[in-house]
């Protein structure tokens, strides 16, 4: 099989850097100005199992990404297991390594190439030898043995939060960065895996703390709320030692953490970051690749950001060496690219068995190189967001009416997508003016954990003429998850807390009512609906005064079992389920039932319409996009240096919510109308994944496009004078 020998690698290596200067220049002046890792938007990650060396081929990769028009690469190269020849006591070399270095001849020929490379290390297990070395870097469980690796015995599993991490892994940084000079280290499986406790975590958390280490991962434990605490701190004081390490010997390089465990962190200190959801399994939506991309974006901003994507089954057995269905890669990697994601492939071995995945990853690639300039973003242009906050889901919790927190944003994000209503993500540590100006609506849903001055600054947007949609108990606790007397935001709901929750109701039903004025707006399309079914569970409130619009009323819940006994006791009440308050210049709907839970958990279509009829009210006339047609559709809209694009993503297919799609269906014949940017004409509008003129009308700032069909993914790349 294929070999080199370290010496010709070295060699080529050598001479590498000044090969991939040259061969920028491809890309522009403007781009060779920009930092390395701006640069590159199609990544390839390779990741080595121990036996490759001498088995694979390295030049059939060369050429494939070549083919690709791949410029970024994410190559394995020590930690678990050394690809290199390294002279690190203790660092395991591959048992096929010989005396060859598969890593210096991949990465020079990358390099030819002008490719942007990333090298990659696993810390998280080490061999016999060195649990024998060095007992103390072993991670210890609860009952105090040391920890065996949970899917191969032969390995022990390293604590991430003591010396081996902090010293030894910072030597083998150092070697890598002393022989290879990578644009970045990247660091899988880094941060450890569950509470270890060894002598130095007991040691240095007890002298964080004062306490002992927590015996349970309940998150509302005083203790453990106190050790997630430390180990964020300690963590970040690990990423910081390594990335300070690596720019002492290349000032331009970086240390990239996987996963990060709080967001905040993450995006404030990284200048670059890999989204590290690579597939779906179970009942995860085709739309979790965009949604991790916006929550990593409230915080980064615009900073780069590439999205791994496995093209090997994703699923708990781990069948590495198999593939998805085309499909399925297709539409996730559709899924990130649309909302601002650079693909990175990764392929777990180098020795390859099953290639269909090949020409899809090709095909895509080729388009997205084709139109690269118009997938360099400079801005979302959304002017609707969703807050997520990770302190509620830090911090709230307990009550049975407080459990599956998660579906409530999970609800709302399919709803708004369902209604082709482009929206971001806001972080609720991130609500000043600055983070907030471009939003006309926020969306809190059951953002329950919200502080004082949290608060304010919601109030004040409101006041500013920024309007809000908030359900269930968003507000109603502290920063810390203590619970208030009143909602914080009582004064913008027009609301205050009545000291119960209601549920779980059965049977419950809400009213839908005609006003003298006809419907309410929000009643579009329920209209023949005399009642719909209501949620699980409601908040008593008691409104501040009686001025509200009463489009929809309770129907309490009634027996529903025996069928004798099945009618409502109560066929009608004035209590409203939504409140629609003006305060200052904004709107404000609140819904005080779990009406965003309850849609993602039932998917009854009256939740999800009267979810985007809302949020459609507290918009306005002045929409960013409205759109026609069959289908579920994923939109997106961006802004570039000349032009702005609109995604559609077609998520039309009887395996959107459970199992990987097995074909694309498309959908024809959709509508679009674009609100242009101010004092910016249009010179022309293309299709650019279907490589088509698009046909389409101008009435003054609005744009009305028709796509006549659209299979996984359409662009709308819209030239601006």
């Amino acid at each position: 099989m294929y070999r080199r020998d370290f010496i010709k690698a070295a060699t080529v290596l050598g001479s590498s850097l000044a090969v991939a200067r040259s061969g920028l220049l491809a890309h522009g002046m403007d781009n060779m100005q920009a930092p390395w890792f701006d640069k590159a938007m199609r990544w390839a990650q390779l990741a080595y199992v121990e036996r490759d060396p001498g088995h694979y081929d390295p030049d059939f990769w060369l050429d494939y990404f070549k083919r690709i028009h791949a410029d970024g690469a994410l190559l394995s190269a020590g930690g678990v297991v050394a690809f290199y020849p390294t002279n690190i006591p203790l660092h395991y070399r591959s048992a096929w390594l010989n005396d060859t270095d598969p890593l210096g001849y991949l990465m020079a020929g990358c390099r030819k190439m002008g490719m942007s490379v990333i090298l990659r290390t696993d810390p998280h297990a080490v061999r016999d030898n060195v649990y024998q070395a060095h007992p103390d870097w072993i991670a210890v469980t609860a009952e105090g043995e040391k920890r065996r690796h949970w899917a191969n015995p032969e390995l022990w599993v390293t604590c991430a939060l003591g010396p081996y991490n902090f010293e030894f892994m910072t030597q083998v940084n150092q070697e890598i960065m002393e022989r290879y000079e990578p644009e970045a280290i990247f660091s899988n499986r880094w941060a450890g895996h569950g509470i270890c406790y060894c002598e130095h975590c007991q040691k240095n958390f007890r002298a964080f703390s004062g306490l002992d280490l927590p015996r349970t991962t309940d998150r509302l434990d005083t203790t453990y709320r106190k050790y997630n605490e430390w180990r964020i701190a300690r963590l970040q004081e690990l990423w910081f030692l390594w990335d300070e390490e690596i720019r002492k010997q290349k000032q331009t390089a970086r240390y990239i953490p996987n996963g990060f465990p709080d967001k905040l962190i993450t995006g404030k200190h990284s200048d670059f970051f890999f989204a590290d959801q690579q597939a779906r399994s179970g009942v995860i939506p085709p739309w979790a690749n965009g949604r991790h991309a916006k929550e990593l974006r409230a915080t980064m901003g615009m900073k780069p950001q590439v999205g791994i994507f496995s093209v090997g089954v994703e699923e708990r057995y781990r069948w590495k060496d198999s593939v998805q269905s085309n499909a399925e890669i297709r539409i996730w990697v559709s899924e990130g690219v649309a909302n601002g994601l650079r693909p990175c492939f990764v392929k777990f071995g180098g020795v390859i068995f099953d290639k269909r995945w090949m020409s899809t990853v090709e095909n895509l690639y080729n388009t997205y190189h084709r139109n690269e300039r118009y997938l360099r973003n400079t801005a979302p242009l959304a002017d609707v967001a969703i807050v997520y906050s990770e302190q509620t889901d830090r911090n709230y919790g307990g009550q049975p009416w407080q459990q599956n927190l998660r579906d409530h944003a999970s609800g709302m994000y399919h709803a708004l997508i369902e209604a082709r209503i482009p929206f971001e993500m806001v972080s609720d540590r991130l609500m000043d003016d600055e983070h907030l100006k471009h939003f006309k609506v926020l969306i809190l849903p059951n953002v329950a954990a919200l502080s004082d001055a949290q608060c304010e600054q919601l109030i004040k947007y409101v006041e500013n003429g920024g309007n809000i949609v908030g359900t269930f108990e968003t507000s109603l606790y502290d920063a810390e998850g203590n619970q208030l007397a009143d909602f914080g935001l009582s004064r913008l709901f027009g609301v205050s807390y009545d000291k119960a929750v209601e549920g779980p109701l059965q049977n419950s039903y809400l009213t839908i009512r005609k006003g003298s004025e006809g419907y309410h707006p929000i009643l579009e399309g329920l209209e023949d609906a005399p009642r719909i079914i209501n949620g699980t569970h409601r908040i008593k409130v008691t409104p501040h005064h009686n001025d509200f619009p009463s489009p929809i009323t309770l129907v309490p819940t009634y027996p529903d079992l025996p069928m004798e006994d099945v009618f409502p006791r109560v066929p009608e009440t004035d209590i409203r389920e939504v409140y629609l308050n003006v305060h200052g210049k904004g709107k404000v709907a609140y819904i005080p039932w779990d009406i965003d839970r309850a849609f993602w958990q039932l998917m009854h279509s009256d939740h999800g319409r009267l979810i985007g009829n809302i949020v459609k009210w507290a918009i306005g006339e002045d929409k960013l996009i409205e759109s026609t047609g069959a289908g579920v559709l994923d939109i997106t809209v961006w802004q570039q240096d000349r032009s702005m694009t609109v995604h559609l993503v077609n998520l039309s297919n009887p395996m959107m919510m459970k199992g990987p799609f097995r074909e694309i269906l498309p959908i024809t014949n959709q509508q679009v109308q674009v609100k242009l940017p101010d004092a910016r004409t249009v010179s022309n509008v293309r299709l650019l994944v279907s490589q088509q003129s698009a046909s389409y009308t101008q009435d003054g700032n609005r744009l009305n496009i028709v796509v006549d069909q659209i299979a996984d993914h359409e662009i709308i790349g819209i030239d601006l004078s």
